[in-house]
């Protein structure tokens, strides 16, 4: 039922192949493997993006072959993530998790590029199309100023999974922390023990990947060194600094404009 010319009417594998792009021949099983699914569930429906169009059709062709009725298909748009490049993807760190804190959700939501903002609206809140409408004629004539826009688009967001009080306590805490440059309430805090010191110091880099700052000391000299980080109110750019111990309880860390703590010296 699969033959090579088949597969290679997708779009990415035709361009890959005319391009002398390698092809995984594991690639050329997964659609096979997905329309079995449907065969093997006997599949009424089947939901995916646009980019999943090829194989939601092998399905119906396989499900023919094997003698039962083909599933309807049903594909929605694929939602772009924050880099405003690539669809939204964990694995690409451009994502808005569904488990993101309220906070940190509203705080992605706001770092979103502007054009962006209609796809938002539409496919990731509840408002009404019509209230949409309403909402993006305003934003297109400059009734609406993009930031406004915005944070409508958060609180949307933010109250559909957290509910209407953490979507308003995210408001609040994003206008605290970027409007009047006030630290947040409720700052994660991470415990630092004596095992963690080296001769009664600590290694800036270190302690922001013990912090969940950094995913590695390497990555925590970069940060240091291209101003990311803030020790309390002062931007630190030296990458070999070494805090004592007797500097480290209560201490406040900012990474960017999100993301914060708090040292507790044990």
């Amino acid at each position: 039922n699969f033959t090579v010319a088949r597969m290679l009417e997708r779009d990415d594998f035709s361009r890959r192949y005319s391009g002398n792009v390698p092809i995984g021949l594991h690639e050329f099983l997964y659609p096979v493997m997905q329309a079995y699914d449907s065969v093997a569930l006997e599949a009424d429906v089947e939901i995916g993006g646009t980019d999943q169009i090829f194989n939601l059709l092998a399905g119906r062709e396989l499900q023919k072959a094997m003698g039962q009725e083909p599933q309807s298909v049903l594909t929605l748009p694929i939602l772009v993530g924050l880099d405003g490049e690539k669809k939204m993807s964990k694995s690409l760190g451009n994502h808005v998790g569904l488990t993101d804190p309220p906070d940190e959700m509203f705080g992605k939501l706001m770092s979103l590029d502007d054009r962006l903002m209609p796809d938002y609206f539409r496919l990731t809140t509840s408002m009404s199309p019509d209230d949409v409408d309403e909402l993006l004629a305003d934003l297109e004539s400059g009734k609406l100023h993009p930031a406004q826009a915005k944070r409508r688009l958060a609180r949307e967001v933010v109250k559909l999974y957290w509910g209407e009080g953490a979507a308003q306590a995210a408001l609040e805490g994003f206008d605290r922390v970027f409007k009047q440059r006030e630290v947040p309430e409720d700052i994660p805090e991470v415990m630092v023990r004596e095992s963690d010191l080296s001769e009664g110091k600590i290694w800036l880099p270190r302690l922001l990947l013990l912090a969940g700052l950094a995913s590695s000391t390497s990555e925590g000299r970069r940060l240091v060194s291209q101003g990311g980080i803030k020790l309390g109110e002062a931007v630190v750019e030296d990458e070999d600094l070494e805090l004592l111990s007797d500097e480290l309880d209560g201490l406040i860390i900012q990474k960017g404009k999100r993301h914060f703590r708090r040292i507790v010296k044990k």
